[in-house]
């Protein structure tokens, strides 16, 4: 038996009632909670075996109470012993303080003196917040040299109450005392038999629970650090299932379990780097970090299955132990706290980016303040998890262009990146025992601000303002919107909102909190550059508005009110939800419309409206709502004017004008006879145009189309993939069309990124408009009808729908004393303007 519990049930004089918080003496406030009632009986604190009382208690008697009343005992009591042990470990408890009034520390509450078979005796005092501890616990106030009954332990990893979800962010909870406190004497004559403790209190009111031998050479408390153990699954069946793996240590301590790469980091997706990895997403192989005793048990589990066990000592000892069914191997080569630089590779100096650290075998190493992984690796909606960003299997930091942090020695896999103008960064650096320093360049391979375009996304939720400027800095951004909103009872960023740009000293990143109003049937909108909100923020009950609310708006109202404030109003997530696009599109009130994937309907849709002969820039956005996107992924490149300096105003103007692509991760140009995105080209009774597309990535790119109308006009492609793509050639026009060019991968198909969208590497510019005629006209039938269709349906919910507060108890925003005609007025104002340009075209409606 390598721990022994010694049975006290002879000498107890005293039971659970000393627990009652009459019974106990303290003062002060910031307690943790008294123990409902002590563990007795067979116990295990810390993976260590004790009995309290004896197996049967039922609590009457069940300690040894020491005190000058309540018939405790106040001379000195002997339990004899007859054993030999390296250690004994005493469960106590202090049953009074007076710390709170002033009380002196370290006081000897008792001496616990050890007798040995030899006849030597040797004193052990017993101090106040040293070998014992109060109860209750003060609140940061544990023993120095004692331990709570209850070691530190992980939270739930999937479930919890909801007044605990702040809290469960942490992970880990400091274990408390149940009852006792664990203090433990180590023998300095081991192979002499103990024959007796005796225990001599010194007056003030304690008890002793339990008392244990050690019989091993190991101290029964874990003092070390914990490091990383790789988990193989040998079951094929068991390895492929889908991530469920936990891991617990008895004596000791084991994180939660993590996959790990199938294959090596740099191997996988190398086309990819700095921008994530594919994740493993089943059950081997993975890692934990443990810290344990030698005789502490390892138990791996897959749902509460047992997999396998092993013994610490055996696993730390050998550096690897494996089973029928897993494989056990400590990948701990030593660490050191390193200090990271990151600098532009041609001007030396220190830029912001993203970075991520992993040893050879996988394990993430995060610079410190940051997560890896990033909240248990569960989905992050509306979860602040501080500057960090996951893409597949790699946890990314953002930070200022320095770090620091513990790093492995040895060969340690850097991943950095910087948006879409610098080279990615994946390569292996060597840590030498001793190093401190590590300094990392990245290199622009191009500036595309040199050339007037800046970059933005147009989307963004729940980051703060500060947040935005640090992540958007790492990711090369120039303008982050980041949107207050509202989902059914929360309302977002309300706090954030100034109506002022946010401008970096520098003046080249700028974050301007403004708005997305949204209504789950009619649509939503992204309002930018707001100088007071537009309320309500949502409306017509969810998941977008509050339950059992009213339609009070539309969104053509809100583009009407965001207007007036000079703002710039974005159709958000094209095509849905989308009962009022049209209306926005035919009256005007659409400034452009956003993509934030690589879908077949959105193209369509955009398409759609751009063959209806109306004129709509395209512009580029994330959505970020989680750690799974970082800023930017989808962005939207400006183009100002030679004669324009970077602001918000000259950049929303930009946009309003067409001048414009949207980049997935490739930057693309396109002129129609020199003239760029967003222009008019008059080719007078027609002819024959010149057209130029160049495309260029820091990821290969497989295909480039110039799409006319909706279809493929002309295309270049690669079937291995590159860097750049060049077109250039000419087009015959016979009548009035658009103009627009995109690449992506093989057959305008695209690779994913791997975000939790997995939104496609590509980019999309907004047309060029080509005219044989005075004036810019484009019609086309099917388009229309679609429109008008759309229209129908949203007039439809407003009278059939949607619903309504009662009209005499109600006064609404507008002041007005018909609601549902102020509903349905844009709509009306749209099929006229619809059904006038079809006249316009001589189609009978």
């Amino acid at each position: 038996m390598d721990y022994e519990p010694l049975v006290l049930s002879t000498k107890c004089n005293a039971g659970i009632e000393l627990y009652r918080p009459d019974n106990l003496k303290f003062d002060g406030t910031y307690l943790q909670p008294l123990p409902d009632a002590p563990p007795i009986g067979a116990q295990l604190f810390h993976g260590l075996p004790f009995l309290i009382g004896d197996k049967q208690t039922t609590g009457v008697k069940c300690f040894l109470g020491f005190g000058p009343r309540d018939n405790l005992y106040s001379q000195p009591v002997t339990i004899s012993v007859g054993r030999e042990a390296s250690h004994v470990i005493f469960a106590h408890a202090l049953l009074e303080t007076d710390l709170w009034r002033g009380g002196p520390l370290g006081e000897v509450i008792a001496t616990y003196v050890v007798h040995l078979s030899d006849g030597k005796r040797i004193e052990a005092p017993i101090r106040e917040r040293f070998e014992i501890g109060n109860i209750p616990l003060p609140w940061g106030q544990f023993p120095f040299l004692s331990v709570p009954d209850r070691k530190d332990y992980l939270e739930n990893r999937y479930q919890g109450a909801w007044d605990y979800a702040g809290f469960r962010q942490t992970e880990v909870t400091k274990g408390v005392p149940l009852g006792y406190y664990l203090w433990a004497w180590r023998n300095p004559q081991p192979d002499q038999e103990i024959a007796s403790i005796e225990i001599v209190p010194a007056g003030r009111k304690f008890l002793l629970a339990g008392v244990t031998l050690g019989h091993l050479d190991e101290h029964p408390l874990v003092r070390s650090t914990r490091v990383p153990v790789k988990i193989t699954l040998l079951d094929e069946t068991v390895a492929n299932l889908p991530f469920g793996l936990d891991v617990d240590v008895d004596r000791g301590f084991a994180t939660y379990a993590y996959p790990l790469p199938k294959t090596s980091l740099n191997e996988v997706a190398p086309d990819m780097r700095g921008f994530g990895a594919p994740a493993n997403e089943s059950n081997s192989p993975a890692y934990t970090q443990i810290a344990a005793l030698p005789s502490a048990t390892i138990t791996v589990r897959h749902d509460d299955a047992v997999l396998g066990t092993a013994k610490w000592g055996d696993l730390e000892g050998a550096g690897s132990v494996e089973t029928e069914s897993l494989r056990l191997e400590v990948v701990d080569s030593g660490k050191n706290w390193v200090h990271v630089t990151v600098v532009d590779a041609d001007t030396g100096e220190t830029i912001p980016c993203r970075v991520a650290f992993h040893s050879p075998e996988g394990v993430p190493y995060a610079p410190h303040g940051h997560h890896a992984p990033v909240y248990s690796n569960q989905p992050t909606w509306n979860v602040d998890i501080g500057a960090d960003v996951t893409l597949g299997q790699i946890a990314y930091a953002y930070i200022d262009g320095s770090c620091q942090g513990w790093l492995p020695r040895g060969r340690v896999l850097v991943d950095v990146a910087r948006g879409y103008e610098y080279e990615p960064l994946r390569i292996w650096a060597n840590i030498e025992p001793g190093q401190q320093e590590l300094k990392l360049e990245l290199k622009r391979w191009i500036d595309m601000k040199a050339q007037g375009y800046f970059s933005g996304d147009t989307h963004v939720h729940f980051l703060s303002a500060q947040g935005s400027m640090t992540e958007a800095q790492a990711e090369d951004l120039n303008v982050v919107n980041l949107l207050q909103s509202q989902w059914g009872h929360l309302f977002t960023n309300t706090e954030e909102f100034t109506g002022r740009p946010y401008t970096s000293q520098d003046k080249e990143t700028i974050v301007y909190v403004s708005q997305e109003n949204r209504q789950h049937m009619l649509g939503h909108l992204s309002l930018l550059g707001l100088k007071t909100p537009v309320m309500p923020w949502a409306s017509g009950g969810p998941g977008e508005a509050e339950l059992g609310g009213g339609l009070d708006i539309t969104m053509s109202h809100w583009a009407d009110a965001a207007h007036e404030q000079g703002a710039t109003v974005i159709l958000p997530h094209l095509p849905t939800p989308n009962a009022e696009s049209a209306v926005l599109v035919a009256t005007g009130r659409a400034d452009a419309v956003e993509m934030l994937d690589f879908l077949t309907f959105e193209h369509l849709e955009y398409y759609r409206y751009l063959n209806a002969g109306y004129r709509l820039p395209l512009v580029g956005g994330t959505d970020k709502m989680s750690n799974e996107t970082p800023v930017g992924l989808y962005r939207t490149y400006v183009q100002l004017s030679e004669d324009e300096d970077f602001t918000y105003d000259t950049w929303c103007q930009a946009l309003k004008l067409g001048r414009t692509f949207l980049s997935g991760g490739a930057l693309l140009w396109f002129t129609v006879e020199g003239r760029p995105v967003g222009s008019e080209v008059k080719v007078t009774g027609g002819g024959t145009v010149e057209i130029e597309a160049v495309a260029r990535s820091v990821f290969p790119i497989h295909s480039l189309q110039i799409v006319g109308a909706g279809h493929i006009v002309a295309e270049t492609s690669d079937e291995n993939g590159s860097h750049e793509l060049r077109l250039n050639t000419h087009l015959k026009i016979e009548r009035d069309t658009w103009l627009a060019g995109r690449c992506a991968g093989p057959d305008y198909t695209a690779r994913p990124h791997y975000d939790h969208r997995s939104r496609g590497i590509m980019a999309h510019t907004s047309p060029i408009y080509v005219t044989c005629q005075d004036q810019y006209a484009v019609f086309d039938n099917a388009s229309a009808q679609y429109m008008l269709t759309l229209i129908e349906g949203g007039l439809s919910y407003i009278r059939h729908r949607s619903p309504q507060h009662e009209p005499e108890k109600t006064t609404y925003h507008h002041g007005l004393s018909d609601h549902i005609a102020y509903l349905e007025e844009p709509f009306h104002e749209a099929a006229e303007a619809r059904h006038r340009r079809m006249h316009h075209f001589g189609i009978a409606h």
